[in-house]
């Protein structure tokens, strides 16, 4: 089993319906959403599995001491410390291979954010075994990211972190152009929208390769200043 602490907006909200549609898939109840798409399902079946999110912080094993109730009371305490901010959300753009929903501008407040939960939730965290280090590829990482993911079972935290909710796997350029138009109908009204970072969610993979389903969420509970 592992767990993950990510971010994804309520369940009923309109980018949370979308973004279900869109992958075939609800991570709240692991429900279809749709009638299966031969051309689409398997461009979508990465993010699919892993539901509709924002890494914070990066799938890990639990530690032998620790249990999965640690580790929600621990979110608990965590989200009601948080004040809910927003940030301009984006139309689906090409991070390397694949296609993503990212922040229209940087944000402080999201780095801020993810450093403070890697950092919080370390304690409950197994360090990586090879395997799951070798399925990083270190050998395309920089030396700073292997260092991250040797230390904290994620290369890409810290000054690496890049907050994106992904909405497709690795594609070839021809079909990356090919689903582009379809993407920009889906997700093209929440250009400019105000996305509230105002919650977190532990989504669990009860066993290897098994979809990720919604365990809890919690709210932000501190009133901004």
């Amino acid at each position: 089993m592992r767990a993950a602490i990510y971010f994804t907006p309520p369940a009923g909200s309109a980018l949370a319906q979308a973004a279900a549609q869109w992958l075939g898939r609800n991570p709240f109840d692991g429900e279809p959403t749709r009638m299966p798409d031969e051309q689409r399902d398997p461009l979508v079946a990465s993010p699919a599995r892993y539901g509709f999110h924002a890494t914070i912080v990066a799938p890990f094993r639990l530690i032998g001491t620790s249990h999965l109730e640690d580790v929600d009371a621990r979110l608990a305490e965590f989200c009601a410390s948080q004040t809910p901010f927003e940030v301009t959300a984006a139309v689906p753009r090409a991070l390397g291979a694949f296609f993503a929903l990212v922040p229209a501008e940087p944000s402080a407040k999201l780095q801020t954010l993810e450093e403070a939960a890697v950092r919080a939730f370390a304690p409950f965290r197994a360090q990586p075994t090879e395997a799951e280090i070798a399925r990083r590829r270190p050998e395309r990482l920089t030396e700073r990211q292997r260092d991250y993911l040797a230390e904290w079972g994620y290369p890409y935290v810290f000054e690496e972190f890049r907050f994106h909710m992904t909405l497709s796997g690795a594609l070839p350029a021809a079909e990356a152009e090919t689903l582009r138009p379809d993407l920009e109908a889906a997700f093209g009204g929440f250009d400019g929208q105000k996305l509230a970072i105002d919650q977190l969610a532990i989504f669990v993979e009860p066993e290897p390769e098994a979809p990720f389903r919604v365990h809890s969420v919690h709210r932000f509970e501190t009133l901004p200043s």
